[in-house]
């Protein structure tokens, strides 16, 4: 079971921001931002291709809640951002939407 399925599940006592029948959300323990947090589908599919061929209707709600989040952490612009394999930074094999904000973020971003 990957971690993010652990966290999903409630095994590590992670603190949500967000939490429905579908989606997960809570700070990154690795910050990259004064806000960084982390959006996953409760099922697990290795990259954001996978959910989204599996389960569209649940690849839009991980929008949605970022959107609100933003608006609840009070952030006048930020990013969101998937990493999609090794070489692209994923570290995590379990597909999960960045939300990213709180202050300047650079162009392109690596």
């Amino acid at each position: 079971m990957c971690i993010f399925c652990k966290i999903a599940a409630g095994e590590l006592g992670t603190a949500f921001l967000y939490e429905d029948e579908n989606v997960l959300a809570f700070r990154d323990l690795d910050p990259q931002a004064p806000t960084h947090i982390l959006i996953i589908p409760r099922s697990h599919y290795e990259n954001v291709e996978e959910l989204a061929s599996a389960e569209p209707l649940t690849l839009a709600s991980l929008f949605r809640v970022a959107s609100d989040l933003a608006d609840l952490e009070g952030l006048d612009g930020h990013r969101t951002l998937f990493n999609t394999g090794v070489s692209a930074g994923q570290s995590v094999f379990h597909a999960h939407l960045h939300l990213m904000g709180g202050r300047p973020l650079a162009w392109p971003p690596g």
